[in-house]
């Protein structure tokens, strides 16, 4: 049965996911968004211990974590969505895939248009960043189309959301800015770790679920 999950119709989960070239080039896609997204943190990176660079770059890992969850569909090319199976560990995956993708997606245009007169009307550093990340979150629409989630998946993405938001404000390991971030940023970044768990929470279907 061809069930809606989530805002995204379907139909469109199944065309990106369910055909060969439209996963791989999905993939590609974001393998370079990846590259590209390092060299917006490779200059600061040296001064960040390596343990932490997950947690520094937060845009990239976000696209790495996506790029996980979407070469596990790989083995299953050209078949139904319905036959993927679904486990616990993948749970944890997708779950915080997500909940990352999401976060960062939103938390962009928040923190770009903080500090607007440092980036607007400059066509990559303002419009082309903003746009690249919402396609962050188009592409975490595909996931409750293959992905399942537990309360313990759940609380483990939250748990690592505030983690991150700990490291970024608490030890000063923020995404390059080009203001400093107060009060305000750091605030609707952890309103924003839980709101990405919620909607996770609001739109993926439950592992103990039975398939339709």
């Amino acid at each position: 049965m061809d069930n809606e999950r989530g805002p995204l119709p379907r139909r469109y989960a199944r065309y990106y996911l369910e055909n060969t070239p439209s996963l791989v080039w999905l993939v590609v896609i974001n393998v370079v968004g990846i590259l590209v997204g390092v060299r917006y943190y490779v200059d600061t990176m040296p001064g960040v211990s390596t343990f932490l660079w997950p947690l520094y770059a937060d845009s990239p890992t976000a696209l790495f974590l996506l790029t996980l969850s979407l070469v596990t569909l790989l083995p299953f090319l050209g078949r139904s969505l319905d036959d993927v199976p679904v486990n616990l560990p993948l749970a944890y995956l997708h779950t915080i895939a997500l909940v990352w993708l999401l976060k960062m997606g939103v938390w962009t245009f928040v923190a770009l248009n903080l500090g607007f007169s440092a980036y607007f009307p400059e066509p990559w550093a303002y419009f082309g960043i903003i746009v690249t990340h919402v396609g962050f979150i188009a592409e975490g629409l595909l996931v409750p189309h293959y992905a399942r989630t537990t309360r313990g998946a759940l609380l483990t993405a939250l748990v690592v959301a505030l983690g991150n938001d700990i490291v970024d404000y608490g030890f000063g390991y923020y995404p390059p800015l080009r203001y400093d971030p107060g009060l305000t940023l750091v605030v609707a970044t952890v309103a924003l770790s839980v709101l990405s768990v919620g909607v996770a929470w609001k739109i993926m279907p439950r592992l103990d679920e039975q398939r339709s």
